[in-house]
């Protein structure tokens, strides 16, 4: 017999919090493969360097970022 979907989240909800986290991750991993998470990263890639070629934004030197967290971390 298969599980519905209201039966498997009824089941999940009894669980613990650290189980419920350990669930959603197995349950992530399942569906987010490496070739997935590499092919959303190349679209979110394109799409910065479009911005950045189209002039929508602008970049900030490295220096100046580590300057501002440090500053924010004192």
């Amino acid at each position: 017999m298969s599980l519905t979907y209201q039966q498997v989240t009824h089941a999940a909800m009894q669980l613990s919090p650290d189980e419920r986290v350990d669930l959603a991750e197995k349950l992530w991993v399942s569906v987010d493969t490496p070739e997935a998470i590499a092919v959303a990263w190349d679209e979110e890639i394109a799409h910065r360097v479009e911005k950045l070629d189209a002039g929508e934004i602008e970049t900030v030197p490295a220096e100046q970022v580590f300057a501002e967290l440090r500053a924010r971390l004192k």
